[in-house]
């Protein structure tokens, strides 16, 4: 497979949830997009998995800098400039900034409405819609990636069924389409 060439600004709220943070990342890793974040996209992660009693402190602080270290390429800086110029929600112009910034065309977030509206070329896509589009691009490379998710989970270990099951609530449409190519098979 060729490496997507597209550059993708994932919200805080994508990277929020567990089991959809992983495979987001993982589709990272596997080189089906470019990942693009920011100091204050980590920081709302970071904030949001302590004040929802997700994680303890040090350990949301430990996901943070691991997910910074294995994607050093990600960190958009420099666009504080373009904050202001961004005519979407107050609260998410930030994003909208670093996606310019960074020159991504899809921003993925489980909040479109707060994301109207956007420059020319950019769209907002909720992690479902963002998700099958990379399932679109190589399917049976991407069903690899929850095969692999599921198998690296073990304490306690979680079947490849169990993961789908798991996927299901955020990403209904790509968990229906992933078991749809295991069907055809």
């Amino acid at each position: 497979m060729v490496p997507a060439p597209f550059i993708v600004v994932v919200d805080a709220n994508v990277l929020f949830p567990l089991t959809l943070r992983d495979t987001v990342l993982r589709a990272a890793a596997a080189e089906f997009y470019q990942l693009r974040w920011s100091r204050e996209i980590l920081d709302e992660m970071e904030r949001n998995l302590v004040s929802t009693g997700t994680m303890a402190t040090e350990k949301a602080s430990r996901l943070r800098t691991t997910m910074e270290r294995v994607f050093p390429e990600a960190m958009v800086t420099g666009f504080d400039s373009l904050v202001s110029s961004m005519r979407n929600d107050a609260k998410d112009r930030h994003v909208v900034a670093a996606a310019v910034k960074a020159g991504a065309h899809v921003i993925t977030t489980s909040n479109r409405k707060d994301f109207t509206p956007l420059p020319e070329g950019r769209e907002a896509q909720s992690p479902d819609e963002f998700l099958c589009n990379l399932f679109d691009l190589a399917p049976d490379a991407f069903v690899e990636l929850p095969r692999e998710q599921a198998a690296d989970l073990q304490k306690p270990p979680v079947s490849f069924d169990e993961l789908l099951s798991r996927l299901a609530k955020p990403v209904p449409k790509l968990v229906a389409a992933v078991r749809n190519s295991i069907d055809d098979k």
